[in-house]
């Protein structure tokens, strides 16, 4: 009954299994392996009760063949003698070999081995987990005991994630890393003294912190007094050292933003940008006289005026979100960028919705009379779920082509707790999430030309689970909604 149960068990959790490759790309695929966790233990549990009770008769069998033996190990060559005997000998040898066989071949471990209910997590999607918790880092300036305040890691936890930033050259954090492993050795430990004090030494010297190096240098070499590699490696570097007349701070983070990208989201919003800010306005639209909003306006908010950004709040319900995540979840697969495909340009898992579902198609009829702008040409809606430190570095949402995106309609269908905004670096502009809003802008002048101010990005999501959806509307079908202009400035 066990190996009915196991067998039942294990083919149904290896059909539902939907773990593989870029699970990092969107928290839901990540919230899956909870699931598949459990079924794996659970699985497991199951098979390890099973082989329990097949050892359980494989011993009453031995016991059996034991009582049924009688051999007598002080004098075998009587036995031998005697042709009747050795015949029962070989007959009873036979038939032990074959009860053996029927016993032994009665596991389960091939068959386990076959059906394992989770497909094995690739050691890419581990060191890729790894390598976005360093982005994190150095986008938000973080220690490792700032990253790590809800969820601690172990010794050997903290050692991978500095050996993925060593490989990635990638020096200072891989040393805060290692000196955090350090910390946390405890004799359960696979990671040793000796691999951190060559790691941390290592890095050090790769910093250009040559103090440093050498001190973490001479306790490695405290540890193996023989080993000549480190003796000619700290030669090296007392050798060096006396050369070098800068001495890099290895242990302190520069929390200078890099560019106007990185503090935005950040939350470094220049006082003026504010101050412009406050002097905008909000009010309840009809889009321009469209009779479906006559009695049920939207609340609109400028978010800025040049380019005008608008905020639409609470244009999609908390009903309709979980259906755009329910019909969008199966299909999600890793979003790629034009004429790049996948890039850690951009890291999360996206879906086109076609408009063959009641829901959609009135979030797209919403959008036409929200904006004044026809959906004849627009794309279908693409819904996308960021993963580990997902984002969308810089870039422009139009196209160089004759029917470009004229338009960009992105909807918020999460809060994010930190970190997930949407910023726009030419003019200084972030937008913080807000389930059930969405924000428009025109990324072409009427002129036809790309807006260079409409660069935008989204920032990647430090705590929370981001969902978006994008409309993009193109030129087609806007001729009479929004006419051209021959002026080279507008």
């Amino acid at each position: 009954m066990a190996i009915k149960e196991l067998t039942v068990f294990v083919v149904f959790s290896w059909i539902v299994c939907t773990t593989g490759l870029d699970i990092t790309s969107s928290i839901e695929k990540v919230a899956q392996l909870f699931e598949e966790e459990k079924d794996l233990l659970e699985s497991f549990s199951l098979y390890i009760n099973a082989e329990e009770k097949n050892v359980e008769r494989m011993k009453s069998a031995l016991l059996v063949l034991q009582l049924l033996t009688y051999f007598d190990p002080e004098n075998p060559d009587k036995t031998l003698r005697d042709p009747v005997a050795a015949y029962k000998l070989l007959r009873r040898v036979r038939t032990e070999w074959l009860t053996i066989v029927k016993y032994t071949q009665l596991s389960l471990y091939e068959m386990y081995q076959k059906l394992l209910p989770i497909k094995e997590i690739p050691q890419e999607d581990v060191d890729g987990a790894a390598s976005e918790l360093i982005r994190l880092q150095e986008f938000h300036k973080l220690y490792p005991h700032n990253i790590t305040k809800e969820t601690s890691l172990n010794a050997d936890e903290a050692y991978h994630i500095g050996l993925v930033a060593y490989n990635e050259h990638n020096f200072q954090y891989a040393f805060l890393w290692f000196l955090y492993s350090l910390d946390r050795l405890t004799e359960s430990s696979i990671t040793t003294e000796k691999k951190l004090f060559h790691y941390l030494s290592s890095s050090a010297y790769h910093f250009g912190s040559l103090p440093v190096a050498i001190y973490f240098g001479q306790r490695l070499l405290n540890l193996d007094p023989t080993n000549d590699e480190v003796k000619v490696e700290l030669s090296l570097y007392k050798h060096l050292r006396f050369q070098k007349t800068s001495n890099p701070d290895i242990f302190t983070l520069n929390t200078k933003s890099n560019n106007s990208y990185e503090a935005l989201c950040r939350g470094e919003i220049d006082e003026r940008t504010s101050k412009r800010q406050r002097a905008l306005s909000c009010r309840y639209s009809t889009g321009g006289g469209n009779p479906r909003l006559m009695y049920a306006p939207v609340k609109e908010e400028v978010e800025w005026d040049e380019p005008r950004i608008i905020r639409y709040h609470d244009i999609i319900s908390d009903r309709e979100i979980e259906i755009l995540k329910n019909i969008s979840r199966p299909q999600l697969s890793r979003s790629r960028i034009r004429h790049l495909g996948v890039s850690k340009f951009r890291t999360s898992q996206s879906v086109f919705l076609e408009e063959d579902n009641t829901v959609l198609a009135r979030i797209s009829q919403n959008i036409a009379d929200i904006t004044g702008l026809s959906m004849e040409s627009a794309e279908s809606l693409h819904v996308q779920n960021y993963g580990i430190g997902g984002r969308f570095e810089p870039h422009y949402d139009a196209w160089d082509d004759e029917n470009g995106r004229t338009a960009t309609f992105l909807i918020y269908m999460s809060d994010v707790e930190i970190g997930g905004a949407t910023v726009f670096p030419k003019v200084g502009v972030a937008l913080k999430p807000k389930k059930g809003s969405a924000v428009f802008w025109y990324n072409l002048l009427k002129n036809g030309r790309v807006d260079l101010d409409t660069q935008h990005a989204g920032c990647p999501v430090l705590v929370g689970n981001k969902w978006v959806a994008n409309k993009w509307i193109h030129e087609f079908g806007q001729e009479f909604r929004r006419p051209c202009s021959l002026k080279y400035w507008e």
